[in-house]
């Protein structure tokens, strides 16, 4: 138990400790105990680096056995008489070392954790910038950090999250860049989480973002080390958790969604085009297809003679209404979507176009669906793949959907009755008091350089010097 103290004074409290620890990992194979003249060394095998130890540890002990210092040459050693502080640093890959006639246990950080190298981020990828992604080890991370972000003002907060699973948890900021309430209120968030253990970086998320039941992201989540460096550079805050690649940054508003790191990396006239094309297009991406089943099924006059009969002719073998057969794509689409990501990466190649051409070319020749409704679709499955943020695409998909029935029950009537309730709600929500629909409501003129329009970097790169954050 935590506060439970260690006390080494004889051979028999050295034995006794081994039995405690034994008893509290339940006898498992992998914890070793070794021992060197007075001295009862325990570590977890597969976690640590027994070169070292026999190096470090196990030699120093035999050669010096009444030495009056420490008797062990790693230089990441400290001292404990806590039994649950050694608990814990076992798991992390320490060494513990008890010595007869010693009050507290010695603690030798020789962990060699198994973990990925780093290789390029799956999820955002690019074609001009950095390559390197983030990993499922914290401290290799903060390390990649570092070397980007060569700033005294960095500063790194610790927790460790979970009653049975304790893991690390770091928040990064750069003082007197982050508000001050901004770093207090993710602090007093995360220090508030109760959860039994944090495997993923989601975990921890959805107990400290804004409207968890949100459609709607309101943290940011990266597996790129340049996307962090730049949102502290930002004045923005990063939380690392320990075994996931992906970070979580805060604030995030709905314009974050739609900006790419790239952006920064390329001529800023064509960093602008590209924003220009992306918004157009994911515009499409969520009004496409209500506002084709809307059209053709309420408003026909709305289009020219010539389109409308050509449209007519090609619905004319359909058994469905324009709604039916919109819901019946994006429902296959969706499918073949999840059915790809979950599909081995090989087989996953010949699905997608395999799947696409067989599915399409087979409903249109059965006339179950129409040519024009075939290319909505499939223009609106290309423009969602435009979102370069991958939480955003959920929302946007989730909110075609609701569109298209209302576009199929009331016309455009229902489309500008869904657009106008889901801006309301935009504008009630906040991303750590970063009201989400910064910098258009309320309207912030300066943020407005770097918002459809990517304005050059000499005009937006100083970095903000804000009150100074207590370290």
């Amino acid at each position: 138990m935590s506060g439970q103290r260690i006390r080494m004074s004889t051979w028999e409290d050295q034995k006794q400790f081994a039995e405690q620890l034994s008893r509290t990992f339940g006898h498992v194979s992998d914890l070793v105990f070794r021992g060197a003249g007075r001295s009862l060394i325990v570590y977890l095998a597969g976690i640590v680096d027994e070169k070292r130890i026999e190096r470090e540890i196990i030699r120093p002990l035999e050669a010096n056995p009444d030495a009056d210092g420490i008797p062990v040459n790693s230089p990441a050693v400290k001292t404990t008489g806590d039994y649950e502080e050694t608990v814990q640093a076992l798991l992390s890959g320490a060494a513990a070392i008890a010595i007869v006639g010693r009050e507290n246990v010695i603690l030798a950080n020789v962990a060699s954790v198994p973990h990925r190298n780093i290789n390029r981020p799956e999820t955002e990828t690019v074609v001009q910038g950095p390559r390197e992604g983030l990993v499922e080890h914290l401290e290799t991370n903060i390390a990649l950090l570092r070397r980007m972000l060569k700033s005294d003002k960095l500063r790194i907060r610790t927790w460790k999250i979970g009653s049975v699973v304790k893991t690390d948890v770091r928040m990064l900021y750069l003082d007197g860049v982050a508000s001050d309430e901004l770093v207090t209120e993710i602090a007093k968030r995360i220090s508030a989480v109760q959860l039994d253990a944090v495997i993923e970086s989601n975990y921890l998320a959805e107990n400290i973002k804004d409207r968890p039941f949100s459609l709607f992201p309101t943290v940011q989540s990266t597996e790129r080390s340049d996307v962090v460096t730049e949102a502290l550079v930002k004045g923005r805050v990063a939380v690392l958790v320990d075994n996931t690649p992906f970070a979580l940054i805060f604030p995030f508003t709905f314009w974050n969604a739609f900006q790419a790191i790239e952006d920064y990396y390329i001529n800023y006239s064509s960093a602008t085009f590209l924003r220009a094309i992306r918004a157009l297009f994911i515009i499409l991406a969520l009004l496409l297809p209500s506002l084709y089943v809307a059209i053709t099924t309420y408003h026909v006059e709305m289009l020219p003679t010539d389109l409308l009969l050509s449209i007519a002719a090609s619905r004319e073998t359909s058994p469905f209404p324009a709604v039916v057969e919109a819901l019946i794509m994006e429902s296959i689409f969706e499918a073949l979507r999840e059915a790809i990501v979950r599909l081995p990466r090989i087989l996953g190649q010949a699905v997608s176009v395999v799947g696409a051409l067989v599915i399409g070319q087979s409903i249109v020749q059965a006339g179950i669906i129409s040519i024009p409704m075939i290319i909505v679709v499939s223009v609106t499955g290309i423009a969602s793949l435009m979102i370069p943020r991958y939480e955003m695409t959920f929302a946007i998909r989730i909110m075609r959907m609701i569109l298209l029935v209302l576009a199929g029950s009331l016309g455009l009537y229902g489309v500008a009755l869904g657009l106008f309730f889901t801006q309301a709600y935009l504008t009630g929500i906040q991303s750590a008091g970063t009201p989400y629909l910064t910098p258009i409501a309320p309207l912030v003129v300066r943020g407005l350089k770097d918002f459809l329009l990517r304005a050059p970097l000499r005009r937006h790169a100083k970095i903000p010097q804000r009150g100074r954050s207590s370290p």
